[in-house]
């Protein structure tokens, strides 16, 4: 094996030089200021003298790596497995993908670097914010100083460091975060809890309950914040009231919220106005996320309640049915999230609205049905009772339908209970949670649906 030491190679005044033929390999040591070995095609070492810098050409020379060569080494060797634990130990020369979603990390710099040693260390999962990154120094200076232990703690931060020599140590020339460029998303439902039904108060014909409304219902899409914690509340239905002069019960708040997130609150939904008869006559439905159907009297029948309350936009739901009373007079039904009560008929609850989250259209939040006998809304809305003794039918568990209405002796129908549904790519689950959520995939997605109260961290 022949072999060549300089101390430099220049081309001829006004030509190039070109380092190897097609085919040849060229390497170039990455972690030494000294390129130590040269590859031509007899087999022979282009080498340093011991102590010396190897020059390619001089001042407005141009260098060819010959066509069908290849050059190796000469930059960061990047490492192909990816640090988790609490603490690594650095070599000169590398880069690291550092992932601290379970812990934070220590990493220990060389003990003995020479000028010119550079290392890289990137955010792999970007949860630096959350768990940071610190450099054990090593007994050697950092910017010019021993202590104290440098803190990385930026989502999305990349840091170069190169070493200077003893007096000032290692220095950053680079030490910024980077953008996240390619947000996940993660769909959100979140549906209120029902509002209850009203009853009739005697045994007179003009005396009937309301439909409740059904749960304010609202979606949004927002971008996942990695590592944060979402908290989940799922709102409970409104129960039914004998009362004479007081709707029934409203439904609970359903809501999403956490660090990073926008909060999104749904109303519970309004409960039916109870029947009253004379001189009185019934009174109004309760207002929330939608309305519920006014009770049934003489001589005046009871008024809407308002939906879409607190307001939102989009409107989260609608008003119930207001009735004008006199003999025998029948109860208005619950508005839905998708249509206000008696829009399909006198006494019916108003439809709910139809989403895809979990991969198939469901219809959810439907209003309840007054009496006489009225439909509850598409989406869970619990049926009216019969004027007499009819009992009203409660809203469907998890769909924020409204409680369908009582007749004079008959019990009225208690809201369903809200339900919060999340969706987002399978490859940006995390699997953890709590409160028991019902988790399914769908496609490329996967699906965590609340019944009750739970977290998710994404």
């Amino acid at each position: 094996m022949s072999e060549v030491k300089v101390n430099k190679i220049s081309p001829r005044s006004g030509t190039a030089l070109t380092v190897g033929d097609s085919g040849d390999t060229v390497t170039v040591a990455g972690n030494d200021v000294r390129s130590d070995a040269y590859k031509a095609s007899d087999g022979g070492n282009l080498l340093s003298q011991s102590g010396t810098t190897i020059t390619l050409g001089a001042s407005g020379d141009t260098i060819n790596i010959a066509s069908g060569a290849t050059l190796v080494g000469g930059g960061i060797d990047w490492q192909s497995s990816i640090v988790t634990a609490a603490t690594h130990t650095a070599a000169a020369g590398e880069g690291y993908w550092i992932d601290t979603s379970s812990n934070a990390c220590t990493i220990t710099l060389p003990g003995s670097p020479s000028v010119g040693d550079q290392i890289i260390f990137v955010d792999y999962a970007r949860n630096w914010g959350t768990n940071a990154i610190t450099l054990n120094l090593n007994s050697l200076n950092f910017q010019g100083n021993s202590s104290p232990a440098p803190v990385y703690d930026t989502t999305g931060e990349t840091v170069h460091i190169v070493y200077s020599g003893a007096t000032k140590g290692w220095i950053p020339i680079n030490d910024g975060a980077v953008a996240l460029e390619t947000p996940q998303n993660i769909q959100m439902l979140i549906v209120g809890g029902g509002g209850g039904g009203a009853m009739g108060t005697n045994t007179a014909y003009s005396e009937a309950g309301g439909g409740g409304g059904a749960g304010g219902y609202r979606e949004s899409t927002q971008a996942i914040v990695s590592g944060n914690v979402i908290t989940v509340v799922v709102g409970a239905g409104g129960g039914g009231t004998g009362s004479a002069t007081t709707p029934g019960d409203p439904g609970v708040a359903s809501s999403i919220s956490g660090p990073g997130y926008t909060t999104i609150s749904s109303a519970g939904g309004g409960g039916g106005g109870a029947g009253r008869g004379s001189p009185n006559g019934g009174i109004a439905g309760g207002s929330g996320g939608s309305g519920g159907g006014g009770g049934g009297g003489n001589p005046a029948g009871g008024g809407a309640g308002s939906g879409n309350t607190p307001s939102t936009t989009p409107a989260q739901g609608t008003d119930g049915e207001s009735k004008t009373g006199g003999f025998g007079a029948s109860a208005g039904g619950g508005g839905g999230a998708g249509e206000a009560g008696g829009t399909d008929g006198p006494n019916h609850g108003g439809d709910g609205t139809s989403s895809s989250i979990t991969g198939s259209a469901v219809t959810r939040a439907g209003g309840g049905g007054g009496v006489n006998a009225g439909p509850g809304g598409d989406g869970g809305g619990g049926t009216g009772g019969g004027y007499f003794s009819g009992n009203g039918g409660a809203g469907t568990a998890n769909t924020g339908g409204g409680g369908g209405g009582g007749g004079t002796s008959g019990s009225s129908g208690q809201g369903g209970t809200g339900v919060v549904i999340l969706s987002l790519l399978t490859s940006s689950y995390t699997g953890t949670t709590s409160g028991s959520p019902t988790v399914t995939t769908s496609g490329a997605n996967t699906i965590i649906q609340f019944n009750g109260n739970g977290t998710y961290t994404s």
